[in-house]
């Protein structure tokens, strides 16, 4: 009978390769959709996933300087949210849909 101890022991590199993981989906969302509101997910993804590292890292070497990036990376979020939402709404009111080949039709 295998020891069951061993199979379930999550170490950091369970983390990082989720981590990698998350982020390829971002990378893989931003480069392949035309909508805006999935580009935004995406990115959201990938702010995520760096987070997950930021924490990962900051729990294994015993010290809080990862924990307090992933406030600097929120906030960085919360900002790109706002300003996406607002391009996003400017962009439903002129063209009626959500696509990002809009964005070189805002200038006028």
């Amino acid at each position: 009978m295998p020891d069951i101890s061993i199979l379930t022991t999550i170490t950091p590199n369970h983390y990082l390769v989720l981590s990698a993981c998350l982020f390829m989906i971002g990378v893989a969302g931003v480069l392949l959709r035309r909508n805006l509101i999935v580009l935004f997910m995406s990115i959201e993804l990938m702010l995520n996933a760096v987070n997950l590292s930021f924490v990962t890292f900051s729990h294994s070497f015993g010290k809080v300087d990862g924990q307090v990036m992933v406030f600097f990376v929120m906030t960085i979020a919360a900002a790109e949210a706002a300003v996406g939402l607002a391009l996003a709404v400017s962009i439903f009111k002129r063209f009626k849909e959500v696509n990002i080949r809009f964005f070189e039709h805002l200038k006028g």
